[in-house]
């Protein structure tokens, strides 16, 4: 029996003003001590969710439960709750302890007490030698350690980041994806991430809820969303995807044999579903799981390469199948230069083993 949740927002609706649909009777489940991921693209619900948990918004309907107790009604300073904001939200009056220990001054802790904890807060994000600095003589990334701590410091039962990351560049938001999963490892802490960064919910998650137009798609760890995508949309948003129109052949034991135009495909279906004979359906499959070569051969079909983009160890051929449909080919690139140019025909077969979703609407 799987222990009760910590979070859990049942049939939870928003409605805004004009009718807008913010979340559509959501159903979700935060286990106790997991990193959880909201992802979606704009307007899909993630920040509206993230709000009802936090108390700044209260649902026009449905309920907030945390370890089973109703707070939906709970103001958010009354809720076990802190949340990182995207603009960090610090106080370029207060130095890195005040900042750090404001949420502490609020409470009956001794002045000794205060400190101890701030310090112990800043240590735990590389910070303690920060502690007397000023806001403003600190980096993007130290900012974002400094809320982080902030947060931290006053001990949540859940810690909720709205997309904590997005005003650093490239590199320093990869190394922070790193820091901030080891913190959450470290504390234990439940955390709630929103971000429209595929790549950072894949890196860092424990789990990931999918969200479209106010409802979830699919709640799966990254590896299950990569490999067995519940849906199109899905497919779609998480990674790239060619969504291939295919028509139904047969059988073979667990895996049903499509075919896209000339193309031989396998996939499973997550569903059970046996689609009768010469019915269509949509198969997903990654551009690694499509083998490039100049020679024709059984089991390949032609494709002509419209566009060639360098991927460091790859390269990514942007190609059309016989009946116009675009497709998307990852191939190795080789010492001795690249065999396909522009205009090129290449053939194109299924990787042996490669695990290509059925997918429903």
């Amino acid at each position: 029996m799987a222990p009760d949740p910590l979070v859990r927002l049942q049939a939870v609706s928003k409605i805004f003003p004009g009718g807008i649909v913010g979340l559509d009777a959501v159903d979700l489940d935060i286990a106790r001590g997991e990193f959880l991921t909201l992802l979606g693209p704009s307007g899909c619900g993630k920040t509206t969710s993230l709000r009802v948990i936090a108390g700044f918004e209260s649902p026009s309907s449905g309920e907030v439960l945390l370890e089973g107790r109703d707070i939906t009604a709970l103001r958010p300073f009354d809720r076990p709750v802190n949340t990182v904001f995207q603009d960090y939200a610090l106080f370029p009056h207060m130095n890195v302890a005040e900042n750090v220990g404001f949420g502490l001054s609020l409470r009956r802790l001794t002045r000794a007490e205060q400190a101890k904890r701030v310090g112990e807060a800043l240590d735990m994000v590389g910070l303690a030698d920060k502690i007397g600095a000023r806001v403003s003589e600190l980096s993007g990334g130290q900012r974002q350690r400094v809320a982080l701590a902030r947060a931290i410091v006053c001990e949540p039962r859940v810690l909720l980041l709205d997309e904590p990351l997005s005003a650093l560049d490239a590199h320093l938001r990869e190394q922070m994806q790193v820091e901030l999963k080891r913190l959450q490892s470290r504390l234990g802490t439940t955390f709630v991430m929103v971000t429209h960064d595929q790549t950072e919910a894949l890196s860092i998650s424990d789990r990931i809820v999918v969200m479209n137009k106010g409802r979830i798609e699919q709640i799966a760890p990254p590896a299950t969303l990569y490999d067995r995508p519940a849906t199109k949309f899905v497919a779609s948003f998480i990674g790239t995807m060619n969504l291939l129109q295919s028509r139904f052949l047969g059988r073979d034991g667990d895996r049903l044999r499509f075919a896209a135009g000339a193309l031989p495909l396998e996939a499973v279906s997550e569903t059970g579903e046996l689609p009768g004979e010469g019915a269509v359906r949509t198969i997903g499959v990654r551009p690694e799981d499509l083998l490039a070569t100049t020679e024709a051969a059984a089991g390949t079909a032609p494709v002509r390469v419209t566009s060639i983009v360098f991927h460091g160890r790859t390269l990514r051929l942007h190609a059309e199948l016989e009946q116009g449909a675009p497709v998307v080919i990852d191939a190795p690139r080789r010492a001795e230069g690249f065999q396909f140019s522009v205009g090129d025909v290449a053939h194109i077969s299924l990787r042996r083993g490669a695990n290509c979703p059925m997918l429903s609407n």
